[in-house]
């Protein structure tokens, strides 16, 4: 079987695979301090509940990362994955001047990717994302594995940065 036949299975970063509990306080603040938020990512622990799934997807599947993040952070996910022993694959990151909320942004990525594979899943913990996937026929699961704060549930609905 060639890798180009296998399905895909597809996984979020923050706060399905990486905790972010510990940086979550730079988006209480008034503006955000996105730059902090991110630039704290490579102290993330990683989660074991997503870790195992994403372990056991690969014996299957083809994994693919697909995150919020935006593309200067690149090197800095590379690195933590590598670290954590996470299995090698494509990461989709969002542009460095894209605002788009992730709902909007992850789906666009997930049809392409749907034109030419199955993706048998994607896994994520925005609870948006994970409405528009389904609505859009993807089988979804819900990481609700992490500690997520209200600042970073807003973020995430109407700053669309994660």
């Amino acid at each position: 079987m060639t890798g180009n036949s296998r399905p895909l299975a597809i996984f979020d970063l923050d706060g399905t695979l990486a905790e972010t509990g510990h940086r979550q306080h730079f988006l209480e603040r008034r503006p955000r301090d996105w730059t902090g938020f991110f630039g704290a990512a490579g102290q993330d622990t990683p989660l074991a509940d997503g870790v195992r799934l994403v372990a056991e997807s690969a014996e299957e599947c083809e994994v693919m990362y697909l995150t919020g993040r935006p593309e200067r952070c690149r090197a800095d996910t590379l690195a933590w994955l590598r670290e954590h022993g996470l299995p090698e694959g494509r990461i989709w990151m969002r542009r460095n001047d894209d605002r788009r909320p992730a709902r909007t942004t992850k789906l666009e990525i997930l049809r392409r990717l749907a034109g030419g594979r199955e993706v048998r899943m994607l896994v994520d913990d925005d609870e948006l994302v994970c409405d528009a996937a389904e609505r859009a026929g993807f089988k979804v699961v819900r990481a609700r594995w992490a500690s997520t704060s209200q600042a970073l549930k807003d973020a995430q609905e109407r700053e669309g940065r994660t």
